[in-house]
Parts: C-alpha cells; sequence; structure tokens
C-alpha cells in the first residue's frame, strides 16, 4: 500500500511563522511590563506567582498567570486578558487590588494586550494554586475598590500627542504604560493612590522601604543635569557616570530593562528627559537643630568613611565611575529621604549584571560592623561634605532600616 503523504501547504507554514512571531513579540512586551518579577517566587516556577507584596494595607500574593488551565489562565480567552487589562477586572468581574498596575496596563493596546496572552499561553503550565490574601478589615472588602478606582483610575489606551515625535510617543506609551514607572515614582497618599499633581516627582516604596527618585527635570533630585546617553546607561547597563541602579531598580533593569532595545530604551530616555520640573529644585535653609546635628556626626563620620570608603569612593567622593559611583554631587545621596544611602551603607549590594555590565563592582554591607550611631555619623557625612546639601540622619531613622527587608 502507498504510503499516503500530506500535501505541503505554504499557507499553514505562513501561520505558524506569523504566530511564532507573536509569541516573540509577546515575549518582549511581557519583558517591557516586568511581569516575571511579580509573577515568580525568587527561585520559583515562572509566572507561578505566590511572591508576597506586603503593603500597608496587609498582604498581597500574585496571582499564577501561567498557562496552567486550573490554577493559572490557561483558560482565559484574549479578550478576558485584555479586559483585566483594560479595566482592571477578572474574568468573573471581581475588581482588582491595584498592585497590580492596571491604572498604567490600561493604556496597552489591543495589539500588544494579544501578543502577551498569546506568550503566556506558550509558556509552561505551572500547577500552583494561588493563595488568598491577607488584608486587614475593611481592605479585604474588594467592593471598596469602587470609591478608589473612582478617584485614582482612568481606564483607556495610550493617544499619541500629535505634537511631539514619533520617538517622544513610544517612550511615553512604554514610561506610562508597560513600564509603570509611575507607580514608585510618584507619592501615594494615605489610600494608597498616586498623587497625580507630583506625577513622576519620586516617592517613598512602602511595599520595599526604598526611596524612588524623582524622575523628572528636577536638578536636586531629579534628570535636570542627566544627558540622554547618562539616561540610557542607567536603564540598559544599571550603571553609568551619574550613579548606578540597587534595590527593586536592579531588579527592573536585571528582569527587564536589559532585554529592550537600543531604539526603546533611548525612547524612553527621550520621553523621561522631556518630563518638566515641577518641584524640590530649592531646599530650604538647614535649622539651627540640624547644623548642630551635623557638627556633632560629622568628624565620626569622616573617620569611618576615610577608613571604609574612600578606597572605591575617592577622598573627595569623587568615586571611580562607572563601577564606583560618586557620591559629591550626587542627587540620589542629597534627596530629602535618606533611606537609600542608609540602606546601601547597612545592606551592601551589587547592581545587576546585565548584558551591558555583566561583572559588576558591589558595596559591602556594614550592618554587622557599624553600630546605628556610626553609620549615622558616616551617611550624615556623606550627605554634608564636598558641597553636598542633604541633611544629617539620625540613629533612628538607621535603627528603624536596619530590620527593613531586603527585597
Amino acid at each position: 500500500m502507498a504510503a499516503c503523504i500530506a500535501p505541503f501547504s505554504p499557507f499553514s507554514q505562513a501561520q505558524a511563522q506569523a504566530q511564532s512571531d507573536v509569541i516573540k513579540r509577546g515575549e518582549y512586551l511581557a519583558r517591557a511590563g516586568d511581569c516575571i518579577a511579580c509573577h515568580t517566587l525568587p527561585a520559583g516556577k515562572t509566572f507561578g506567582g505566590g511572591r508576597p507584596m506586603e503593603t500597608p494595607f496587609g498582604t498581597l500574593y500574585t496571582p499564577n498567570i501561567s498557562s496552567d488551565k486550573d490554577t493559572g489562565i490557561g483558560s482565559w480567552s484574549a479578550d478576558e486578558f485584555y479586559t483585566m487589562m483594560h479595566t482592571g477586572k477578572s474574568r468573573d468581574g471581581s475588581l482588582l487590588y491595584p498592585a497590580m498596575p492596571y491604572t498604567s496596563y490600561t493604556k496597552v493596546s489591543r495589539a500588544d494586550s494579544d501578543a502577551i496572552y498569546a506568550f503566556l499561553m506558550s509558556t509552561p503550565a505551572v500547577h500552583q494554586p494561588n493563595r488568598p490574601h491577607e488584608l486587614r478589615f475593611p481592605f479585604n472588602k474588594r467592593q471598596l475598590l469602587l470609591g478608589w478606582r473612582s478617584l485614582f483610575f482612568r481606564e483607556g489606551e495610550y493617544q499619541p500627542d500629535p505634537k511631539q515625535s514619533a520617538e517622544w510617543n513610544r517612550g511615553a506609551y512604554l514610561v506610562e504604560g508597560l513600564g509603570h514607572c509611575s507607580m514608585c515614582h510618584t507619592a501615594i497618599n494615605a489610600l494608597g493612590g498616586n498623587v497625580s499633581s507630583k506625577a513622576f516627582e519620586g516617592g517613598l516604596i512602602p511595599i520595599q522601604n526604598w526611596y524612588a527618585p524623582s524622575l523628572t527635570s528636577n536638578k536636586e533630585a531629579g534628570l535636570g543635569d542627566w544627558n540622554i546617553d547618562e539616561i540610557v546607561g542607567l536603564l540598559h547597563a544599571g550603571v553609568s557616570n551619574k550613579g548606578a541602579v540597587y534595590g527593586p531598580m536592579a531588579e527592573v533593569v536585571y528582569d527587564s530593562l536589559q532585554y529592550l532595545s537600543e531604539d526603546d530604551v533611548h525612547a524612553m530616555s527621550v520621553y523621561l528627559k522631556a518630563l518638566p520640573a515641577r518641584s524640590g529644585d530649592k531646599s530650604a535653609p538647614p535649622s539651627q537643630a540640624v547644623v548642630e546635628q551635623k557638627t556633632s556626626l560629622s568628624p565620626l563620620g569622616k573617620k569611618i568613611y576615610d577608613a571604609q570608603c574612600a578606597e572605591c569612593h575617592a577622598t573627595q567622593g569623587q568615586g571611580k565611575p562607572p563601577d564606583f559611583p560618586p557620591l559629591a554631587n550626587n542627587q540620589s545621596i542629597v534627596m530629602s529621604s535618606a533611606v537609600n544611602p542608609i540602606r546601601m551603607v547597612l545592606n551592601g549590594g551589587y547592581p545587576p549584571g546585565t548584558f551591558k555590565n555583566p561583572k559588576p563592582y558591589g558595596m559591602p554591607p556594614f550592618a554587622q560592623s557599624l553600630s546605628d550611631v556610626e553609620v549615622a555619623a558616616v551617611v550624615t557625612y556623606i550627605r554634608t561634605a564636598w558641597g553636598n546639601h542633604g541633611a544629617p540622619v539620625t540613629v533612628k531613622e538607621v535603627n528603624e532600616l536596619r530590620s527593613a527587608p531586603l527585597y
């Protein structure tokens, strides 16, 4: 009997290639949205969820978004996935807590949402039931989100600004949409909503106890003195001549931004550089109490700095960029919040290992070798020496951050 050979179908081959292209694009967009960071436990299975997010209202656990049909989103349709991204409502109509950045993801186009959906459907199924949230009353009542949404959520895809260039609009789409940068870099009020009047001006990240600096053109604590190449370097490599990323931002660069194209990172940088300065350019003159505290702590701080820090950051704080960032005239050092420099001295850390910086230089932790007084002294010295105009830090501030989680 002759073998039955199915006829070659160029149309089927073209369809398969088109689907493969969509999945590849979806993987890229999922990287841009940094989906893996929230929906994957450290050392856990990719997109299996279960990562705890501690908030002022209790602990949220991220859901499984793998292709598993029982515990993930494998039984969802593309329409249901887009509705979730666009409206912040699950397939059963329940309102999502805004730890899921749907206030930004609503700006994602339908085509991009469908591509991300196709990619997630192509990932290995992870059978891992979702863990229920542990929120205090009354925050465990989802119906209260109706009021929150009326105040802080505006549904709608991104609409290009015809007055701006295609590159600026691409950057705005990535920064305001998939990148959801405003979620961390905008102050949060008592209701857990971003203060729109202070968009991108920086704010404390309560989930992780780090301070996200301003992304506006403010010169006191923003990007006013940065050029485009320096912003691109920080976003793509994790280091630049102006500084390095640590803490939560290091994770963003590692999981997300290093995988983006040069064109997209440049577009994001163009958009960020164009954000107008709003506030914070001028700091108030130091009070007499602040001057006295600086005077009392700085001598000890200088002694510790010369012994522990000068070898890498140089005697006058000029650093050895890009491996060892400068501390003199470093905006992240002199911000009104001293959280980041305190945490760096206590916990140390590394910038992320990236394609452009595969072997980053790190900083050792000093939590075990320096007392609270000594940490306060050296951070105060760094924030006030070499022309820096930061305020002194207190022993109490150091002590409160000593037990903060690393991530």
